[in-house]
């Protein structure tokens, strides 16, 4: 079946109602998840890959970290490719991935030099990029087990993921319980919800690493992608990738994509931030800021082939990364060679280095308290 075009009220989706839809959407009822063996970590754990498929959409997720192993999404004509990167098997997922398609925590980004102070107790972290701790530390969220749970509610279909963060893990305090939902809704649209709750005040960022190529991934660059980001400011970065506490404007820069334009267009830009990063790796402060509902903050649109995704948050911050540090050393599912700005991650999020910078919004979460996030990628062509 063709599938021509699919448009969803995100706003609809997210608060749990059937989004309306036009033109020739799948609009199938929710299947049960299927489960297979995907392979085998070295201590002998088994690792599954659970796939999922609605509204037009094909999810594959696997135990591990969390990860999206593949995500298929059809073209203008209605053919069906991967647009996200990743590995066909278990190994180099666990000795290679740049945190392909997984999920984030504790905290997502960078803290500065590990190091931040809550309470008037000091906490050093794992880590694991310079001085810095990236993603979690050395042992994140992406490199953990997840415990699945398949559901069908309705029409939608989905995954509970649980795991539990011992007091102490990485550095962090407090014993940190996390579920994460991946819902594919009848129209196709990919929803993320985040929740965490702790014993201890801790801090909390969590996040989606998907790099996207709309194209197909092995098709090569994603630098004549067509990108809008609804943000009039960015948080600028020292030579470490640590935000310096300013919200410059994006104004007469390359980090204005307030109106749609190419991902290359500027990229090559003599910017020193763009130096820092090697490209963009720049966290974006959303003009809507943190919301109780998701609301629309990007486009990303794949002219040849009509594919384009929006994402709604409730996220105050969008951290866009150009893929500067693929390197041609990893091979991915379709086969080919991985190169630099051969896909691009749109993350949202909470603020890079937050617990360090106090204008920044909080990451804090105390006892009592339960951290909830959502993001919705709605997809059409």
């Amino acid at each position: 079946m063709e599938l021509s075009r699919r448009t969803v009220i995100a706003g609809a989706a997210a608060a749990g109602v059937t989004a309306a839809v036009s033109g020739t959407a799948h609009a199938t009822g929710g299947q049960k998840p299927v489960k297979s063996l995907f392979g085998k970590l070295a201590d002998g754990t088994k690792i599954y890959s659970w796939s999922l498929e609605n509204g037009g959409t094909r999810l594959k997720v696997l135990s591990y970290g969390g990860i999206v192993q593949s995500l298929e999404i059809p073209d203008r004509r209605g053919r069906y490719t991967n647009v996200s990167l990743g590995f066909d098997n278990i190994e180099d997922y666990v000795s290679s991935s740049p945190y392909f398609g997984a999920l984030i925590g504790r905290y997502g980004n960078r803290i500065g030099k590990g190091k931040f102070t809550l309470d008037g107790k000091a906490y050093q972290l794992s880590v694991n990029d310079g001085e810095n701790s990236l993603h979690g530390g050395s042992k994140g969220f992406d490199k953990v087990v997840w415990d699945i749970e398949p559901f069908t509610k309705g029409s939608d279909v989905g995954l509970y993921l649980y795991y539990t963060s011992v007091d102490g893990e990485m550095g962090y305090p407090g014993t940190l319980k996390t579920k994460v939902t991946y819902t594919l809704t009848r129209s196709g649209d990919w929803r993320i919800d985040y929740e965490a709750t702790t014993d201890k005040a801790t801090v909390v960022n969590l996040t989606s690493h998907v790099y996207w190529n709309l194209a197909g991934e092995s098709s090569g660059t994603i630098y004549d992608h067509e990108l809008s980001i609804a943000a009039s400011r960015y948080t600028p970065v020292d030579s470490g990738l640590i935000p310096t506490g300013e919200l410059a404007k994006v104004a007469g820069t390359p980090f204005d994509f307030r109106r749609t334009k190419t991902v290359g267009e500027d990229i090559r830009v003599a910017h020193q931030q763009l130096l820092y990063g090697k490209g963009i790796d720049h966290n974006w402060a959303l003009d809507k800021g943190s919301t109780s509902k998701p609301e629309h903050v990007a486009t990303l649109r794949d002219p040849s082939s009509g594919r384009t995704l929006k994402i709604a948050t409730t996220e105050p911050g969008l951290q866009f990364y150009s893929g500067n540090f693929l390197d041609g050393t990893l091979v991915g599912t379709g086969g080919s060679i991985y190169r630099q700005g051969d896909a691009l991650c749109l993350e949202t999020q909470h603020f890079p280095d937050s617990p360090n910078q106090p204008s920044f919004p909080s990451t804090t979460l105390r006892p009592g308290q339960t951290y909830r996030t959502t993001t919705v990628h709605t997809f059409s062509a």
